[in-house]
């Protein structure tokens, strides 16, 4: 499990390694409807109030559904967190590497990237 205290209260950009069980279809807010196959996904996001505190709403099961990721938290589980302090790399640039990987998949385009230019910020894996 992750320790929350050590997680720096700086701002910066995190991913979140996460894995889905079983294939779910999900309505993402006004974004859409999508079908979410079994796997691994990354998701990339930014966190300008503080890593801490945005990575302990990510982790908490009871929060009103306001981002896109909140949704497919319901179902999938975190497996590991990458941070990446102020300074470092941005959203957009740690997701642009992630974009590029051969064998990457975009399942729901505009995922937690309506504020950029990024074609989405949730990349698949694969099994």
């Amino acid at each position: 499990m992750l320790d929350l205290d050590a997680i720096p209260n700086e701002p910066g950009a995190y991913q979140l390694v996460l894995s889905l069980a079983e294939e779910v279809t999900l309505q993402v807010g006004a974004l859409g409807t999508f079908r979410f196959p079994t796997g691994k996904y990354i998701y990339t996001g930014s966190a300008l109030g503080g890593l801490r505190r945005r990575l302990a709403r990510h982790l908490r099961q009871e929060k009103r559904l306001r981002w896109h990721i909140d949704y497919l938290l319901q179902h999938a589980t975190v497996e590991d967190v990458r941070l990446y302090p102020a300074g470092g790399l941005s959203e957009c640039a740690l997701n642009r590497r992630l974009l590029a990987l051969p064998h990457v998949r975009v399942i729901a385009r505009g995922f937690g990237s309506s504020d950029c230019t990024c074609p989405t910020h949730l990349v698949y894996l694969g099994r």
